[in-house]
């Protein structure tokens, strides 16, 4: 199994995104349907992020309230600050009636995820693979109140480096971890294991060329063409 650093994993996905034409909305979908695919009944809560980790939770929140889970959507971020994709599956949730809140500060974040101990499954959705340094901040004060409740991480548990598999300062502790197309070489790490759960590697349809140096430099004139 090709295990990604998350430069590597960037590349990936600018070759599928920017060169294939695959929309990043596609493949953001299909992230967060695997996802969704790990939750059998609600109360759901869902702890987004700013970033596209955030747009994959979105998606899930969109699924959960059409399978009718209560679904609670909590946001570590403003929301007028959310763009690109993840905005579309943002609009999309709150166009269906989805509600969140938002929290900007240490102390509502506390409050915020701590109240989630109601619920029958967590989705970690706060942070990707371009952490880098230390988590501060509500971030980190969302994952330290991580309440003990079953959690589905996004591609990678909050808080662990992409590449070394090492907490950066704070990790969620996930029950199972949905990776996309490829596992990262963090995962490679034994000290990961107790961070990251059971890992699914999902297949959201990039294809395997993308991450095939030899392979996309056969194919790359044929990408530049007219």
């Amino acid at each position: 199994m090709k295990f990604l650093t998350a430069a590597q994993m960037r590349e990936v996905d600018r070759r599928c995104i920017q060169d294939l034409g695959i929309p990043g909305a596609v493949l953001m979908n299909a992230a967060g349907s695997a996802v969704f695919g790990q939750i059998a009944h609600g109360p759901v809560g869902i702890v987004c992020g700013k970033g596209n980790n955030g747009g994959d939770g979105f998606v899930v929140a969109r699924l959960c309230l059409l399978a009718r889970h209560d679904t609670r959507v909590i946001l570590v971020a403003d929301p007028d600050a959310i763009s690109g994709d993840a905005a579309i599956f943002l609009r999309a949730y709150r166009n269906l009636g989805g509600a969140i809140t938002s929290v900007q500060d240490e102390a509502a974040a506390v409050e915020a995820v701590a109240g989630l101990s109601d619920r029958a499954v967590l989705v970690d959705a706060l942070l990707g693979t371009g952490i880098k340094g230390t988590v501060e901040g509500p971030i980190r004060a969302a994952i330290a109140a991580w309440p003990n409740v079953r959690t589905v991480a996004v591609d990678l548990p909050s808080g662990m480096n992409a590449d070394t598999g090492e907490p950066c300062g704070r990790c969620v502790r996930a029950d199972v971890t949905v990776t996309f197309q490829y596992p990262k070489k963090a995962f490679e790490n034994p000290a990961a294991e107790a961070y990251i759960g059971r890992l699914v590697v999902a297949d959201i349809g990039i294809p395997a060329v993308c991450a095939d140096d030899e392979g996309w430099a056969r194919l790359r004139p044929a990408v530049q063409s007219p």
